[in-house]
């Protein structure tokens, strides 16, 4: 089966083998003009040509058994799929009177011990069926689909028990399984919080002699995380999960810095993670050390939205040649699932170019959180999977310039024009 999408305006192809740094995440080169067209077979691009060759080839097929559609674009630009590479998607219960102890000065860090926050969660969480979670998340997924996004990395960590956190990675297994939605990526978080009855040392124990080995032969989870943070997991207990989580064949993300500069930098260089999230406050130097050792920065920038707190400067990760990444964070306490939204929040608060945003939630964290099928994502390139976005306007950089409601007209899932 053939789809032929023709009178494409400007097309992003981000057509690179690699993540882009520097002033590649703002070269032009990556923008087609318009008037091409996107031949897809099957699940996968095949060709993109002039919309005059296409039609030569294709129109006389279109309406034969082999099946040919044609799909006239009228000049609407086209990105690649959305890639929302940090996302904490099923959990339960409700956590939105938090805010007015927020506004009363009240830290992160104070909500959780007044019973708040993560453990609040997971109390919710942990009555909820598996099936009644599977209808939440999908929910959720569905809104991202609508907002561009076509891949999900997703964690547990609202189970911190054996029971639970297999619970929460079987409903993302399922989300994964569902054609109608974005594929998934999943992740176990057990180290995300202390649990009621434990301390730091015991629940550090029962997560690496019993929680991650059940984890590990399970097979629901492809990497391990670890919030990585003073007042929840230290360095030392951080690097002895993730050394153990390797052992077992998982890849390594990490939650680092997000309230101050706790060290997480530096760790994530010496395990050489795939991904360090947040790192709002990751000295320079840990940053050089990531660097030198290919580890991505993952910024969240709805976290701070959210919170009200500074934003990291995105600009100067570009002068200075770092590999970076923007995801949603979804979570009880942002609950954002537009990647549209937070390309705002970079282009329109922060004046950082449309086209290093998208780069940044596109063709970079396809290489931190890679595509379930195997094949190349977050680009639109002959072999890459046929996740893509027409949006609204004729003009590319519309794509983060309507935050409060979204930029896309459709959407093509694994080669399925929704």
């Amino acid at each position: 089966m053939r789809t032929v999408l023709y009178n494409c305006g400007p097309i992003v192809t981000f057509d690179s083998n690699q993540p882009l740094t520097g002033i590649e995440m703002v070269n032009d080169k990556w923008v087609k003009p318009a008037g091409l067209a996107i031949i897809v077979k099957d699940n996968k691009i095949e060709q993109i040509e002039e919309s005059i060759t296409a039609l030569d080839d294709y129109e006389s097929h279109s309406n034969s058994l082999n099946g040919v559609k044609l799909i006239d674009i009228q000049n609407r630009a086209v990105i690649p799929g959305l890639i929302d590479s940090h996302t904490h998607l099923v959990w339960g219960g409700d956590r939105s009177r938090e805010v007015r102890l927020k506004l009363q000065g009240k830290s992160y860090s104070d909500i959780a011990k007044m019973g708040g926050g993560i453990n609040s969660t997971v109390s919710q969480t942990r009555l909820m069926s598996e099936l009644d979670l599977f209808k939440l998340a999908k929910r959720r997924a569905i809104t991202a689909l609508d907002n561009g996004t076509t891949f999900i990395e997703t964690k547990s960590g609202y189970g911190l028990d054996n029971e639970h956190e297999l619970k929460l990675l079987s409903v993302a297994k399922r989300l994964d399984q569902d054609s109608q939605i974005p594929g998934i990526d999943s992740t176990w978080l057990g180290a995300h919080a202390i649990p009621d009855g434990h301390n730091l040392e015991s629940y550090t124990e029962e997560i690496i002699t019993s929680q991650l080995p059940v984890i590990a032969n399970s097979g629901l989870a492809r990497s391990a995380d670890v919030f990585c943070e003073p007042g929840w997991f230290g360095i030392e207990e951080s690097r002895l999960i993730l050394k153990e989580a390797k052992k077992y064949g998982l890849a390594l993300r990490m939650h680092i810095d997000e309230f101050c500069d706790g060290g997480g930098g530096a760790l994530s260089a010496e395990l050489e993670v795939d991904t360090a999230d947040h790192a709002h406050y990751t000295n320079i130097d840990a940053r050089e050390q990531m660097k030198e050792n290919s580890v991505n920065t993952g910024f969240l920038p709805g976290t701070p939205y959210s919170m009200g707190s500074e934003w990291p400067d995105f600009n100067q990760m570009i002068e200075d040649d770092y590999q970076w990444t923007i995801a949603t964070d979804y979570n009880p306490n942002n609950q954002i699932l537009s990647l549209p939204f937070i390309g705002s929040c970079l282009t329109q608060r922060c004046g950082v170019d449309p086209l290093a945003a998208l780069a940044a939630c596109t063709i970079n964290p396809a290489f931190t959180t890679p595509h379930n099928s195997g094949l190349e994502h977050g680009k639109i390139a002959p072999g890459a999977i046929a996740n893509l976005n027409v949006l609204l306007s004729e003009q590319w950089e519309s794509w983060c310039l309507t935050p409060g409601h979204s930029p896309i007209f459709n959407t093509m899932l694994e080669g399925n024009y929704l």
